[in-house]
């Protein structure tokens, strides 16, 4: 026989149990800061499923998030699973602000058309593309096609990985300005901060004058040393707080996406300081 105590007792542990669910169910509040909306790149939780991601983002508090093609990649992503996708972050509070789907310059066309599609099925109009310039007319074109902003994004070619072309790629403020010359309003600018400065130029003076063109910000910091080390927010030379200051000084719509590459086995504690850091300067 339960006696009245034991009854007492399991009513208060389901009741416990049923408040942890739907603590843990919460919808994120809105990372906006200072009128700009910060999310993360989420390259930044590469070894980390969706749904373990999506614990990360909860307990640093980001509601937004630039998907990488390695967490949903086109090729093998059916409408369903866009779908499926875009419910989970959505019971979540988190909006997916921009698709990054990478392709080689030899893509096929079924490929281009297929991160395009899974863009929208995301609910964005904003793609971010690490690409070589033989491919720009062709992604243009499916911009045009889809009406969706595609920004180019620029590293520091400096770094060891690079195997390359340099002039294939994108580094310099000439490698942008040259490659949007007659193209069309959607082809536009994945500015990384972290990756212009390491490259030796000024990004608050690139971003005052070329912001319009900007549809997405990519955040990091690196040092001025050789190897231009990757380092924790506000402890490397990139000019962190004043882009971001600018971004909200010129109204910008888009997200300022951090994307931590240091921790890659659990960056969350190191995406929590980064976050902590751009609160106090945009406070």
């Amino acid at each position: 026989m339960t006696t009245r105590r034991e009854f007492t007792t399991g009513l208060a542990g389901a009741a416990a149990a049923v408040a942890l669910r739907a603590t843990a169910q919460e919808r994120i509040k809105p990372s906006v800061f200072g009128g700009i909306q910060v999310g993360v790149q989420s390259y930044t939780f590469r070894k980390f499923d969706i749904d373990r991601m999506i614990g990360a983002m909860r307990s640093v508090g980001l509601s937004s998030v630039e998907l990488w093609n390695g967490h949903l990649e086109p090729t093998k992503t059916s409408d369903d699973a866009y779908k499926a996708v875009r419910r989970k972050f959505g019971d979540a509070g988190i909006v997916v602000s921009a698709y990054c789907a990478n392709f080689p310059t030899d893509a096929s066309d079924a490929h281009i058309e297929r991160a395009f599609t899974g863009a929208s099925l995301l609910g964005t109009r904003v793609m971010t593309s690490s690409v070589e310039k033989p491919i720009l007319a062709r992604l243009d074109a499916a911009c045009v096609k889809h009406k969706i902003h595609m920004g180019l994004h620029n590293h520091y070619l400096g770094d060891s990985w690079f195997k390359g072309e340099k002039a294939a790629n994108f580094e310099t403020p000439a490698d942008f300005l040259d490659s949007l010359k007659g193209r069309s309003e959607y082809l536009a600018i994945n500015l990384d901060i972290g990756h212009f400065s390491a490259s030796g130029y000024d990004p608050v003076a690139f971003f005052k004058e070329h912001h319009a063109r900007v549809v997405s910000l990519h955040i990091k910091d690196r040092d001025k040393d050789a190897l231009r080390t990757y380092k924790q927010f506000g402890e490397g030379a990139t000019p962190i707080n004043e882009v971001l200051k600018l971004a909200k000084q010129v109204g910008f719509k888009y997200a300022a996406n951090i994307e931590y590459e240091m921790d890659e086995n659990d960056p969350t504690a190191g995406v929590r300081r980064s976050v902590d850091y751009i609160k106090r300067g945009l406070a």
